[in-house]
């Protein structure tokens, strides 16, 4: 008795996860490339971004995929992806879930990761190998020269609730050159290790460590981050503090003259940092 209550349960799931592929499969099959470009492009207009592709089509079965797309934003490009792809996958369907993964790359760089708008949304990130010299964000936003092999991994639950979950990032041989925040230079250093772990809770982003380790300058960034606006219009609330040693305070005195008022005790600066995320200002 029990076993054919299984199996009647067994088919009905079946048969409805068969005519959700179908229902799914067919509304793609009806909606022109160009048309879901333009959806994807009015999305991100209303955050304030614009959008392009070279080319944007449907991957079989169920997904989309793009290449050569470019995010850009009021000062210029923010992001360039070479390759991006998005499917459904299809055993979290068997459970009532659904659930897409992705995988984009830039350059040598590989992100991926997974999303699921079941039950408050949720996603899992992971990039390795991504150059930060191939990230125009960071040229176009504050006109500054990055350098680095960056890898990240998250998880984030609860979109619909203010956000929870953790991202860890690290990244090897960091070089950062003509770094400003609004008109305030910061000085010219490499570092040979950047670890950062970022906390969301209570619609903020709270910065619980990041830290750029060089052999002449230590950098440490802390503060949080309200959630829920455009991410261009973000507004800040971080201190960065610089304690250089020195011989390097010396070889960029200019720099560190300008910064003097910022001084909290000899050899370390705190640096309040306000403003958005598109125009930090001190």
């Amino acid at each position: 008795m029990k076993l054919n209550r299984l199996r009647k349960w067994l088919i009905l799931v079946a048969l409805s996860v068969s005519a959700l592929l179908l229902l799914l499969s067919l509304t793609l099959l009806f909606i022109s490339d160009r048309e879901l470009q333009g959806l994807v492009s009015r999305i991100l207009e209303q955050q304030g971004y614009t959008f392009r592709s070279a080319e944007f089509s449907k991957a079989l079965p169920l997904g989309l995929k793009a290449r050569n797309l470019e995010i850009g934003g009021e000062k210029g490009g923010v992001l360039k992806v070479d390759d991006l792809t998005i499917r459904l996958s299809f055993f979290p369907l068997l459970t009532s879930r659904v659930q897409f993964k992705y995988k984009a790359r830039i350059g040598a760089g590989i992100i991926s990761g997974e999303y699921s708008p079941s039950k408050g949304g949720s996603a899992v990130l992971d990039a390795k190998s991504l150059q930060l010299s191939e990230i125009p964000f960071f040229n176009s936003v504050t006109g500054a020269t990055v350098k680095g092999d960056l890898t990240i991994h998250g998880n984030i639950h609860q979109f619909n609730r203010g956000a929870t979950g953790k991202l860890q990032l690290e990244v090897r041989g960091a070089e950062l050159r003509g770094v400003k925040i609004g008109e305030t230079p910061l000085p010219d250093a490499s570092y040979h290790t950047v670890r950062g772990m970022l906390s969301l809770n209570s619609g903020k982003a709270y910065l619980e460590s990041f830290t750029l380790q060089g052999d002449d300058i230590f950098v440490r960034l802390k503060g949080d981050i309200p959630l829920g606006a455009a991410p261009a219009a973000t507004p800040l609330n971080l201190t960065l503090e610089l304690m250089p040693k020195p011989e390097f305070l010396e070889k960029q005195k200019f720099v560190f003259l300008l910064l003097m008022k910022y001084v909290s005790s000899p050899g370390s600066y705190q640096i309040p940092v306000r403003g958005t995320l598109a125009k930090p200002s001190i």
